[in-house]
């Protein structure tokens, strides 16, 4: 017998209880219009200031010039036409698949999962933003512009660091997620 008042079916007096734990099956973790909107703000920004940066470095600077900033670190206008830090350098068109199946999955997983954390639409737009921007110079030009070079690692741009910091960010996230323990909808607290 349930104890909801008359004519109010049990679960229906659960929803209406504002201290009644709600179930992960029952909250949707789909994003909506605000978690898209970080989203794309975040990829524009990403791909607008690497974009900006490629064209400042390939205009200023002839192929293999380089500016010594501040000890080993250098501005270096190189070519990639591999993926980050120069793997892979012949296989232009499978990296540009690889690209392209890597970003749409990456959307259908925010759209089934954005609203899971706060910190996503951060994470997946810098790593969508990071992808889309070197993808659409693999396109358009068979390669990308990397420049920032500090001697003891492969030269890059900012769209491999929007990446690297995306991955971190989602990786945190998640171990930060996996780091208490959640207690079973239903599951009792009391041990008899």
């Amino acid at each position: 017998m349930s104890d909801a008042p008359a004519g109010v079916p049990a679960g229906e007096e659960a929803r209406r209880d504002g201290l009644a734990a709600v179930s992960v099956a029952e909250r949707s973790l789909s994003a909506e219009a605000a978690q898209w909107l970080s989203l794309a703000l975040v990829t524009v920004a990403a791909v607008v200031a690497d974009q900006i940066t490629k064209h400042i470095v390939s205009s200023q600077l002839a192929l293999d010039d380089e500016v010594v900033v501040i000890g080993p670190f250098s501005i270096h206008h190189v070519q990639n036409s591999g993926i980050a830090f120069g793997l892979f350098p012949n296989a232009t068109v499978v990296v540009i698949v690889l690209t392209t199946v890597a970003v749409a999955w990456m959307l259908l997983f925010f759209a089934r999962a954005g609203a899971r954390h706060p910190v996503l639409p951060v994470a997946l737009g810098l790593l969508l933003g990071g992808s889309i921007s070197n993808l659409a110079d693999r396109v358009r030009m068979g390669h990308v512009t990397d420049f920032l070079d500090i001697r003891y690692w492969p030269a890059f741009n900012l769209a491999d660091i929007s990446i690297v910091v995306g991955v971190v960010l989602l990786v945190g996230t998640m171990l930060a997620g996996e780091g208490s323990p959640r207690r079973r909808h239903g599951a009792s607290t009391l041990r008899s």
